[in-house]
């Protein structure tokens, strides 16, 4: 504060120091401004910023700071902003009790939270049906990932699923999965999260959470193959190694993490606190819990155990240094291969060489030692990337729902603005990302505040706040930098230092863009939040983020099918096109074949163009919200607990928006206050003539007028009246320098009359001091006389002795002194002549040393000058001898014959490029004519088939025949060889053709068998046919994954060919139109023939055996060879087919006809293939769910049974068409040699070949009849079989709803204290055994119910007979009933016995139970409907039945339960029954016979005891249902109190005038949920009280019980006490001085209330302890040593945390209090370590007490109990 006063112009500002010291601060006209103005102490540490009358940076910064480290209060509202500093410390805030305090909560009422914002976005999101957002920022190590968590924690509690999906419990499941596989140690964090999330959690229109789903941004991929110093790679890996030693992994080869290149980079790889093999654990049960399946975590293992592997593959350099090898002996690539199911040759040849292609040609080249470690890192990189994008896809997955989503709230946890002293591409990603939020935020930010102004009606004028639009279009605008990046990376030799050139000459005139001073090679951004320099090197590499294509063509050939998977869709469009959910990972793969395709957009995306997209998703994502923010801040960069940094601090609160917040509330009138609150606060500086007045507003009006001269400085709106910044402040001293003055004037006064009293009695004191006092001088200084007379005789004597023995003692010293010096004189002069004798000694050795060392020295200059002349006449010689070597004739010598050899070399190569073209020609036509010939063929064997059935054409059949003959003899000749080729091959159809037919003949056994016995055997068929068709589904599934497996692997080895190839310029273009080789008919059969070998040899064998697929192409080689004999030798095979034609026609027909067939049944087997290979890889592509299974499977049974089918029609065909050209050939051959006539031709026809094709035609049509049957059974199979699933899934679904109710039984179990636990453990098993006996009994007396009538009614009738002493009466008749009970009235009294009619026992119910209202019976016996029922119970008792007493009891407590039910939140109606159930189990103890129960009963009572049975178990059911009645009515008052509690106890003035205002914040001033003066927030103490007392006046009207009235009221008081204790932990404007006095009035007045209700014994008045204790802990003081040990002498009912939070927590409202420094608090922390208190800070809102029902037996007589007619119970006779 100031000092001494200051006038404008002075250059020393005197202040003072918040700890006494004094400062002159000097002031200069522009070098030190005046300082900025301190806030008065009553604002020091509010809970949000706006509400600070002066907004500049060094208040909000003190304001931080105080909070932070002296109440240790992690959280503060800045308007709209939360800001959360990290304390780096575990705090007891977490807790579902404080979840539970928050919810349902305005937010300006509580401190601020991170709970409150979750709240506060819950709420509006069901009040405005708005979709909701959270952002979370800051750098890292702020806590962003932890905030976020606690807020999914928070819905998660509060939002719980309706039904028992968990759908909450997997939401927060995945946070641990994402941890390990995003989260990796910093420097500035340990917990680092490197990628950007946003989660959405759905919402159903009842507002419980139903689903989840995850979009990840930028993740950090660097990461894992580089480590600073001190960091650490990815959680997961650690996690599996420190789980090394597990049984499961140890295939995986894992040992510690030190022995990992890329786990160990950053030198340390543990974390301290933290146990990698626990935290595995829980990743694994994540895993479990989200879904994944134990094969797919398995395979998830192995591959982040192979990127370990991966990296420690060591790469050897060879000597030239361009090209580099693996060792055949590393066992990690070893492992990493098996691992992944590679091969291992491929893998290690590409790892070292790379493919270049051009348009006709194919390079290999091999790569250096640095290439082949960056592509080997890029690997490594991109596994990691696809295994996170997979892992991700499959949490969404798991989180998604089929249930419509009504709305969601997003958190978004994304990196917050970073500066580095290198910053690269992933920074300026990340800032550009902070640059788009940012704009945001400031436009939200504005938009609030002018809706607040246009609300309250005041002139809105326009705030210039920072606009970073500027900035943003220098990112993403046309030509910006992200473009011009993207145009560079076209470039194939585009470089970065090109690109920053570029950016250099068009970026330049922008006013955000800076080139710096002493670098060409980086570029300066001026960002909203600081200015950041960017190093170009590795921008085009990381916006590319290019892998080889040919490493991953072998991932996708691997044998684990998850690994394939990963990296199925690479190619499709040149980039992996992940999801949406991974959109920063994808990946732009080199092609190593020049396809000549159209280009594709998706082609060209990079990294910076994915970012961009996805961030502008996630903009109209947030932009379609009500956003809510959070900023996080990092206090220091060392991570120690309540460490504050000011100037890290500051920086941050700069780049998160915090500061441009507080400028643009500031830049208008930051400072409001309603009406109601400003007469509160300020009324003391008004006079009291303006008191009179009845409107505030008008008051408040003149006040301000009076008090502020300048109209600008204040608005007055609708309900609010804003402030300037500043003026609160001004007002504030204004009202303190009033109560100043008029304590001065108290003080004055007070003061004179304590000092007259004072002056009286010090006066009469000192008359009577100084009378002894001078008695004592007079004494005393007669004693001094003395004293000084002795003294001055001792001094004498003491003196002559002292001289004395100084002069001895020095006389002594000068004679010792004066033998010594002379001593020393002589021993100097002895010396002294020594050292001259020794010098010349010295001197006449060290000439002689000297004189030798010249003479070696001349003899060794002269041998060192004969070796250098000798030198130089050796280099003279080495020179001529060098000249020689170099000269031509030498050369001539050693390249004698090396041209010569390079001629023919060239010339070779030349004959070798036309032979291969004139092959490839000679191909070509002999294909085409092959092809044609082909085509003619089956041309006329179609014309064959159609006229084969008519026999008047015969003749033209012979003609046909014969030209088919010629036909057939040429193209045997052309095609013999061909066939014997195919050998193989036919008999490998021949083998599949006996299968069939054998498989036919089973089936048509089988179709006779269901014929005969159809009902005896259908099932054993269907089950045999099913079992077939399943064999061949797996076995053709196999073939197909097998297949495309070896397509694959032959594919990469056609590529295995090192060194230079050159293709031909037509087979290019082929390969170019296509992915998949020729389908000749030689090709076919040769792929056929190789996967049968692999079919012998085994997968796995064939797999690793090269020698198959160098067969494979061999076999391609020979047949194109043999092909072009063919053509050579096509005229001498004309000539030799023209002697043969009759011996070889008939085979050559046979032959050509089944080759024919067989090449169009292997042409259609090959589409089969690829159509099935094209629906599984769409079926892996899309991650099937169980019904797309369902459809692959149909696909798969529809297509084998069409192959099925076309086999047996080509079978029947070839056998036809055989036995018809056999019979031509032989019936020509006779013809030929016999000369036979034409009148033979009807013997021809009506041979017996015709016969055999007849027949072979009606089996045909059989067999086709017999499967239609079997289809038929087959179907009828099926729909039996769905009849029975559809009954299973019925018996599921009743046991999954009883597995439910356990469930929510175990869930309520779980939620008690251990003691309840166990009570109601016992209580559900009792009632359980009871429920079960019940049942038990009630099947016994069904199976025994004729008996026991006829029984019964015997009884009755010998019983009536003896008392009436009459004959025998009829007992059906209800008239005679009647007379008969009015005899019995006239001859004795009533029993106190009701009798009715069983068929009336619903009416009973209905009347007593289900339609009673309380009312009915108020003016009658308290609890009558239970002394009705138990009279009822007295008669069935008394007449012996047993079934009616089951019958009535368990009708009534059904109905009781249905009434509760119905009317569960109606306490007069649960108080009621509560009442009739209690007093109906007095009831059955009190007449129940047992001797304990009937000590107060009368004589007359004790004859009414029950006679017959004993009804104990239905007492312990009785019992169960009261307890249950209890709960529920407390659970009812509860709720009806609890929006009263907080206001009555806290807020409401009970004493007027006692409390004091604050200013309010933004939080204060625009909560969620407007308060009317009328709404929930008017409650008073009265209100409270009076809800009490009319809670006990129901429950005492209706004739419950004292002692459980008692009890609900404790109950009560304990509720009223955790509610309001919990509010004033977690309030700071309540925990002052005067709430304290406020509260224990409030308190006071409830114990006079339980007094005046003789409810003070109950206790009540204890539950209330821990609140008093808090009062007065508000009220006494708090400053010395004394104080803090009354403290903890007084407050024993409180924690160590509580009270350490109350006193942290204390606000004075006035100038005058003070407020409780730390070192009192950690004194009183320091005496509290004694206490072995539970660390718990908020109160258990949900404890119940246990409920005792004592037994109160009535004094009523039943027999004297009158029932009123309005009940309408007539049917009841009483007895």
């Amino acid at each position: 504060e100031i000092i001494k006063d200051y006038k404008e112009g002075e250059p020393i500002l005197h202040l003072k120091l918040e700890d006494e010291s004094p400062l002159e601060y000097r002031i200069g006209p522009k070098d030190n401004p005046l300082p900025f103005l301190r806030n008065p102490d009553i604002l020091v540490g509010e809970n949000d910023l706006t509400a600070l009358s002066y907004l500049h940076e060094p208040a909000v910064l003190h304001n931080l700071k105080v909070r932070f480290l002296e109440p240790n209060h992690i959280y503060t509202y800045c308007g709209i902003v939360l800001v959360a500093i990290n304390p780096y410390d575990q705090l007891q805030i977490y807790g579902e009790e404080v979840i539970n305090a928050y919810s349902g909560q305005n937010m300006g009422d509580m401190d601020p939270h991170i709970f409150a914002v979750a709240e506060e976005a819950y709420k509006q999101m069901a009040r405005d049906e708005r979709n909701q957002s959270i952002i979370v920022s800051g750098e890292s190590g702020a806590g962003k990932t932890v905030s976020a968590k606690y807020a999914m924690r928070f819905f998660a509690t509060v939002g719980g699923s309706a039904n028992d999906t968990n759908v909450e419990e997997k939401v927060l499941a995945s946070s641990p999965i994402m941890e390990a596989i995003g989260n990796a140690k910093t420097t500035r964090n340990d917990n680092s999260s490197r990628f950007g999330k946003y989660i959405q959690i759905g919402f159903d229109r009842r507002y419980h959470i139903i689903g989840a789903n995850m979009r990840t941004y930028l993740l950090e991929k660097s990461r894992v193959v580089f480590q600073a110093e001190d960091e650490r790679n990815y959680h997961i890996f650690y996690q599996l190694c420190a789980s090394a030693s597990f049984p499961e992994f140890k295939d995986l080869a894992l040992t510690s993490a030190e022995d990992f290149i890329f786990t160990s980079q950053g030198e340390n790889i543990f974390i301290e606190g933290v146990n990698d093999a626990e935290d595995f654990k829980k990743t694994k049960e994540a895993f479990t819990l989200l879904g994944v399946k134990e094969s797919n975590q398995s395979s998830i293992f192995r591959i982040i155990a192979s990127i370990l592997h991966l990296g420690n593959v060591e790469i050897c350099s060879e000597r030239d240094g361009d090209s580099c090898h693996i060792s055949r002996n590393d066992p990690h690539l070893t492992h990493f291969c098996r691992l992944l199911g590679v091969e291992l040759e491929q893998m290690e040849h590409w790892l070292c060489h790379r493919k270049l292609v051009t348009t006709s040609e194919t390079y290999v080249k091999n790569m250096s030692r640095k290439q082949a470690a960056n592509a080997r890192d890029a690997l490594a990189k991109h596994i990691y990337a696809h295994m996170f994008d997979w892992i991700v896809e499959h949490v969404n997955k798991s989180l998604h729902t089929s249930s419509k989503q009504h709305s969601f709230i997003g958190v978004l946890d994304i990196y917050g603005f970073e500066t580095f002293e290198i910053n690269s591409f992933e920074q300026f990603c990340i800032n550009y990302a902070n640059e788009k939020l940012q704009q945001q935020f400031n436009q939200h930010v504005f938009k609030l505040e002018q809706e607040e102004y246009m609300k309250e009606q005041i002139p809105w004028t326009l705030i210039d706040f920072y606009d970073n639009q500027p900035c943003i279009d220098l990112i993403e605008a046309k030509l910006g930098i992200l473009d011009l990046l993207d145009e560079e990376c076209k470039v194939p030799k585009g470089t970065d230092q090109n690109w920053c050139q570029k950016l250099y000459d068009r970026l330049s005139s922008s006013v955000h863009f800076q080139k710096p001073r002493m670098s060409n090679i980086s570029f300066i951004i001026i960002h909203f939040a600081d200015k950041v320099e960017y190093q170009c090197d590795g921008f085009l590499e990381k916006n590319r983020d290019t892998v080889y294509e040919e490493h991953i063509n072998i991932l996708k050939a691997s044998k684990f099918q998850l690994v394939a998977d990963l990296f199925q869709d690479t190619n499709k469009d040149g980039s992996s096109s992940t999801s949406s959910s991974s959109k920063s990972s994808r990946i732009n793969v080199r092609s190593a074949k020049p396809t000549p395709k159209v280009p594709n957009k998706e082609h060209r995306k990079t990294v910076g163009h994915q970012f961009r997209s996805s961030l502008q998703l996630l903009m109209e994502t947030l932009n379609a919200t009500t956003p809510h923010y959070v900023r996080c801040i990092k206090p220091n960069d060392e991570k120690e607990a309540f460490s504050f940094d000011s100037r890290r601090a500051v920086q941050q609160l700069r780049a998160c928006g915090v500061l441009e917040t507080i400028r643009i509330s500031a830049a208008g009138y930051p400072s409001r206050w309603t009406y109601p609150d400003f007469f509160n606060r300020y009324r003391v500086l008004m006079k009291k003539s303006d008191m009179t007045v009845g409107d505030k507003k008008l008051v408040c009006r003149n006040l301000l007028e009076t008090l502020v001269k300048d109209p600008d400085k204040f608005q007055f709106g609708k309900t609010k009246i804003f402030f300037r910044a500043g003026q609160v402040a001004y007002l504030e001293k204004l009202r303190a320098d009033k109560f100043r003055s008029a304590c001065i004037k108290i003080q004055k006064t007070v003061r004179r009359w304590l000092q007259m009293v004072r002056y009286k009695k010090i006066r009469k004191s000192a008359i009577t001091l100084q009378r002894f006092g001078r008695g004592y001088m007079a004494r005393r200084y007669a004693e001094r006389l003395r004293l000084t007379r002795a003294a001055v005789i001792c001094q004498k004597q003491y003196r002559m002795v002292r001289e004395r023995t100084a002069y001895l003692r020095v006389r002594q010293a000068v004679v010792t002194i004066q033998a010594f010096t002379r001593g020393m004189f002589t021993r100097r002069i002895f010396q002294e002549f020594l050292l001259h004798h020794k010098a010349m000694i010295i001197q006449k050795h060290v000439r002689g040393w000297l004189t030798r060392r010249k003479f070696k020295v001349a003899r060794n200059a002269a041998i060192t000058i004969q070796c250098a002349y000798r030198r130089m006449r050796a280099k003279r010689e080495l020179k001529q001898l060098k000249i020689e070597a170099r000269s031509a004739q030498h050369l001539k010598k050693l390249n004698t014959g090396m041209e010569n050899k390079i001629v023919q070399l060239q010339r070779k190569m030349d004959d070798q490029t036309k032979d291969l073209k004139t092959q490839n020609e000679q191909l070509v036509v002999a294909k085409a004519s092959l092809g044609s010939e082909v085509n003619k063929l089956q041309k006329e064997l179609e014309t064959m088939r159609s006229r084969q059935g008519d026999g008047s054409q015969l003749t033209s059949l012979k003609d046909e025949l014969e030209k088919l003959r010629a036909e057939l003899q040429e193209a045997h000749a052309r095609r013999k060889k061909l066939e014997e080729e195919h050998s193989n091959e036919k008999m490998r159809f021949e083998q599949v053709s006996l299968k069939v037919e054998t498989r036919e003949s089973d089936l048509m056994w089988t179709g006779r068998v269901c014929v005969s016995d159809q009902e005896s055997s259908a099932s054993q068929s269907v089950g045999r046919v099913q079992a077939e068709l399943d064999e061949e589904r797996q076995r053709y599934q196999n073939l197909l994954r097998e297949f495309s497996r070896l397509e694959q692997r032959y594919d990469n080895l056609q590529e295995f060919q090192p060194g230079h190839r050159r293709n031909n310029s037509n087979q290019s273009s082929l390969e170019s139109d296509s992915n998949y080789p020729s389908i000749s008919t030689s090709e076919v059969g040769d792929t056929d023939d190789a996967i049968q070998l692999v079919e012998e040899m085994g997968v796995e064998k064939a797999a690793m055996d090269i020698g198959v697929f160098m067969k494979l192409q061999k076999r391609v080689r020979e047949l194109e060879q043999e092909r072009k004999r063919l053509q050579v030798n096509l005229e001498k095979m004309e000539d030799q087919s023209k002697r043969k034609v009759e011996q070889e026609n008939a085979d050559l027909a046979y032959n050509s006809l089944k080759r024919q067939e067989l090449e169009s049944e292997n042409k259609k087997l090959k589409n089969d293939l690829n159509e099935l290979r094209k629906a599984i890889a769409d079926r892996a592509s899309k991650n099937s769910s169980s019904n797309e299974l369902q459809d692959g499977y149909n696909l798969l049974l529809g297509q084998l049974k069409a192959a099925n089918e076309e086999l047996d029609v080509r079978k029947e065909e070839v056998l036809i068409l055989r036995s018809q050209i056999v019979t031509a050939a032989q019936q020509k051959e006779k013809d030929t040699t016999n000369h036979i006539e034409t009148n033979n031709l009807p013997e021809w026809t009506n041979s017996k070949k015709p016969i055999d094709k007849e027949e072979a035609l009606r089996s045909y049509h059989g067999l086709c009849e017999s499967k239609k049957l079997l289809e038929a059974q087959l179907q009828s199979q099926a729909r039996k079989h769905e009849d029975e699933l559809e009954a299973f899934r019925t018996q599921i679904e009743l046991l999954r709803d009883d597995i439910e109710k356990k469930q929510e039984m175990l869930n309520h179990t779980m939620s008690l204290s251990p003691e309840a636990q166990v009570e109601y453990s016992v209580q559900q098993e009792i009632t359980r055994l009871t429920n079960d006996n019940l049942d038990l009994k009630e099947l016994v007396e069904k199976l025994e119910k004729n008996e026991r009538k006829l029984k019964k009614q015997l009884r009755i009738y010998m019983k009536k007979v003896q008392e009436l002493e009459a004959a025998s009466q009829s007992t059906t008749a209800k008239p005679e009933m009647t007379r008969q009970v009015t005899v019995q009235r006239r001859e004795k009294d009533f029993e106190g016995m009701l009798e009715y009619y069983k068929e009336d026992e619903a009416l009973l119910v209905k009347t007593l139970i289900t339609d009673m209202k309380p009312h009915a019976v108020s003016a009658t016996v308290p609890c009558l409907p239970a002394y009705i029922l138990f009279m009822c119970i007295r008669h069935a008792d008394y007449i012996n039945d047993d079934q009616k007493v089951h019958s009535l009891l368990t009708s009534t407590i059904n109905a009781i339960k249905k009434v509760l039910k119905k009317n569960n939140d109606d306490f007069e109606m649960t108080s009621f029954w509560l009442a009739n159930t209690s007093r109906l189990l007095h009831c059955l103890k009190q007449y129940s016979g047992d001797e304990a129960f009937m000590t107060q009963n009368t004589a007359k009572q004790n004859e009414h005891c029950l006679k017959n049975f004993d009804l104990a178990e239905y007492r312990q059911v009785l019992s169960d249902l009261s307890i249950q009645i209890y709960q529920q009515l407390v659970k009812v008052a509860e709720h009806v109190m609890q929006p009263m509690i907080v206001s009555a106890m806290l807020e409401s003035e009970s004493i007027p005038s006692l409390a004091g205002v604050k200013p309010m914040g933004y939080r204060n001033r625009s909560s969620s949920m407007d308060k009317d003066e009328e709404g929930p927030g008017s409650y008073t103490l009265e209100a409270l009280i009076r809800q009490l007392g009319q809670f006990h006046g129901v429950m005492g009207e209706h004739g419950l019980d004292p002692e459980i009235a008692g009890q609900v009221i404790r109950q009560l008081f304990y509720s009223i006490n955790a509610v309001t204790l919990n509010n004033l932990l977690l309030r700071k404007d309540v925990c002052s001085w005067s709430t304290g006095m406020q509260l224990r009035y409030n308190i006071s007045q409830m114990e006079e209330w339980l007094r005046g209700k003789n409810l003070h014994q109950s206790g009540a008045v204890i539950n209330m302890e821990p609140v008093i204790q808090a009062a007065q802990l508000l009220q006494v003081k708090k400053k010395t040593s004394q104080d803090a040990e009354a403290i903890c002498s007084l407050c024993t009912a409180l924690t160590m945390q509580q009270i350490v939070k109350i006193l942290n927590l204390y606000t004075p409202l006035n100038e005058f209090e003070e407020r409780v420094t730390v070192s009192f608090i950690r004194n009183i922390q320091n005496r509290l370590q004694e206490r072995n208190d539970v660390p718990m800070l908020l109160v258990d809102t949900k404890h119940t007490f246990p409920v005792l029902f004592p037994y109160t037996p009535s004094a009523l007589s039943l027999e004297t109990l009158h029932i009123p007619a309005n009940l309408s119970l007539h049917f009841l006779t009483r007895v």
